[in-house]
């Protein structure tokens, strides 16, 4: 099944096999898309559906260094000539809409830009910065009212910027403890507005973000990535975080976004999504499910057959091998990536690897 034809919101895919999203940090100029970018992305384009790194919707977005945005005609154009590269390379192709929120440093945003929150506690660890290496998280301030309508029309119109530049659609980032997760998450958002102290008004935000979406660029457009019981940036299970998920999913779902793109992070050291919370979101979403997390051939294959979802993202597998549908296909070994280059600007450990 893996590597059969298949469709998404009515869009053909060659076959079932996804990239993941993965940040790079090679929008070395402006945090604008380039030709390198071009030239990786089409590299892998023999996928049914790419998923773009982490976009910025906006100029607070931009936490990280060298990360694309899609919120200036320039970085719009970049993405354009990616999309036409990938598309004529036979993928489909959805930018991922990130915005960083607390998980970010004042030193890689531009001129006016802030690092926003749902409150004051700065995120653990440290920020690399191109001026002074690694550095605490600035401490974020927290969201208003007015910011809150910024950040939602901010993705709105990130969204028709990407849909001007020819993608297929638009994944909002809601994992990993960024933006739209932090207000997800009970263990980071502690507010006791509408937009905290309870399930619902956590998943507020969240639903606001893919209502703006949607009725800026269409349904069928619109994917939503999650991670229930991933760790990254201060996250981690709470109690009734599988409730909150099945309530969450469930209005997605009357929304008719394209995909819930579900995330376990077991494969990297998290705990693992229960088998019984995948089957409640599967049930409670009407549209593609797509399987992310640690997959090879033939767990995807055995998923698939079971019925646990529709499409299965590959990352780190796609990022070393942009001959994975190739090497799937023949049962090739499958090279492995080169950590140490993951995020080091040019083409080493980015454009490289060897094909079969």
């Amino acid at each position: 099944m893996l590597l059969e034809p298949t469709s998404l919101a009515g869009r053909p895919l060659s076959n079932r096999v996804v990239m993941a999203p993965m940040t790079r940090s090679r929008a070395v100029d402006n945090n604008t898309p380039n030709a390198l970018m071009a030239t990786y992305y089409a590299q892998r384009a023999t996928v049914g559906l790419i998923i773009s790194e982490g976009t910025a919707p906006c100029a607070d977005a931009l936490g990280y260094p060298n990360i694309p945005g899609v919120f200036t005609p320039a970085q719009v154009a970049g993405w354009a000539a990616i999309v036409d590269a990938v598309h004529a390379a036979g993928a489909a192709f959805f930018i991922q809409l990130m915005h960083t929120g607390r998980v970010g440093h004042v030193a890689n945003l531009p001129a006016g830009a802030e690092v926003l929150g749902p409150t004051d506690v700065a995120a653990p660890g440290t920020m690399f910065t191109m001026a002074a290496g690694p550095q605490p998280h600035t401490t974020p301030r927290p969201m208003t009212t007015a910011d809150f309508e910024r950040a939602v029309a901010g993705f709105a119109d990130a969204a028709r910027n990407a849909i001007e530049a020819g993608a297929d659609g638009v994944e909002l980032h809601a994992a990993n403890g960024y933006l739209i997760e932090q207000f997800l998450n009970a263990n980071v958002n502690t507010r006791t507005d509408e937009y905290g102290g309870s399930a619902d008004n956590r998943n507020r935000f969240a639903l606001q973000v893919a209502a703006a979406t949607v009725a800026a660029i269409g349904k069928d457009k619109v994917g939503i990535r999650i991670s229930p019981y991933g760790v990254f940036n201060g996250t981690g299970a709470f109690d009734g975080v599988d409730a909150q998920y099945v309530a969450l999913v469930n209005e997605l779902g009357k929304l008719g976004l394209a995909y819930l793109h579900v995330v376990d992070h077991e494969s990297m050291g998290a705990p693992a999504v229960p088998v019984a919370l995948k089957a409640q979101l599967r049930a409670a979403f009407p549209g593609t499910y797509i399987l992310s997390g640690g997959y090879d051939r033939d767990r995807a294959e055995a998923d698939l057959a079971a019925g646990k979802g529709d499409l299965v993202a590959f990352g780190r597998h796609a990022l070393a091998n942009p001959d994975l549908v190739a090497r799937l296909r023949t049962g090739a070994a499958l090279a492995a990536p080169d950590a140490a280059t993951f995020y080091v600007p040019g083409p080493k450990g980015y454009t490289d690897y060897p094909t079969l």
